[in-house]
């Protein structure tokens, strides 16, 4: 039997310490937000809380691990440039050429290296409170569509962009058929 942990790359993006003031004092617990993927266009995220770090780590993870989705990916990037938003967070993701990697930093770096995408440009505009910013991210990705789902989706057939060169139309038989018609109206009239 194959063991689950090694088929996933899981990074911890986030912990965050938070204190519930009560009677006796202050009670300690702890969240995590952890990205796992399989580097093969598979990724997921999720919090953890917990009173102490580890359990929080393997439930975010145990949970990332369930929720994953795919990722289209073209020739190792992403398929068009794309935005996705959570709150007051924006994220880009914009194609890259072979030989780029992976330009990214905090949670999008951490989705974008557990997805196994190998060249792409990001940026994030406005809030950097990594959940949002993972958050975002996801919501990009779900935004992302290959050229033959956007074919499916509008029902047409994708052929050769507008401005392209087509090939001339043939002559139809049909202006042959069409003036031989009217030499036989003048012939018997």
């Amino acid at each position: 039997m194959m063991n689950r942990e090694s088929e996933f790359a899981e990074t911890v993006v986030y912990i965050n310490r938070v204190a519930k003031v009560v009677k006796g004092g202050k009670n300690f617990s702890f969240s995590a937000v952890v990205v796992a993927g399989d580097s093969s266009g598979k990724v997921g995220y999720e919090t953890g809380k917990a009173r102490e770090v580890p359990p929080a780590i393997q439930k975010a993870s145990e949970q990332a691990r369930k929720e994953m989705v795919k990722i289209p990916l073209v020739g190792g990037t992403v398929p068009h440039l794309v935005w996705g938003r959570w709150g007051a967070t924006r994220v880009l993701l914009r194609p890259a050429s072979p030989g780029t990697g992976v330009i990214a930093g905090g949670g999008v770096r951490a989705v974008m290296e557990s997805a196994g995408v190998a060249d792409v440009l990001t940026k994030i505009v406005g809030s950097r409170n990594p959940i949002n910013v993972v958050r975002a991210t996801f919501d990009a990705i779900d935004r992302l569509m290959t050229a033959s789902q956007v074919q499916r989706l509008r029902g047409v057939e994708i052929g050769t962009p507008p401005g392209a060169e087509t090939p001339a139309p043939v002559a139809e038989p049909v202006e042959e058929e069409a003036a031989t018609a009217v030499v036989e109206e003048v012939e018997s009239s």
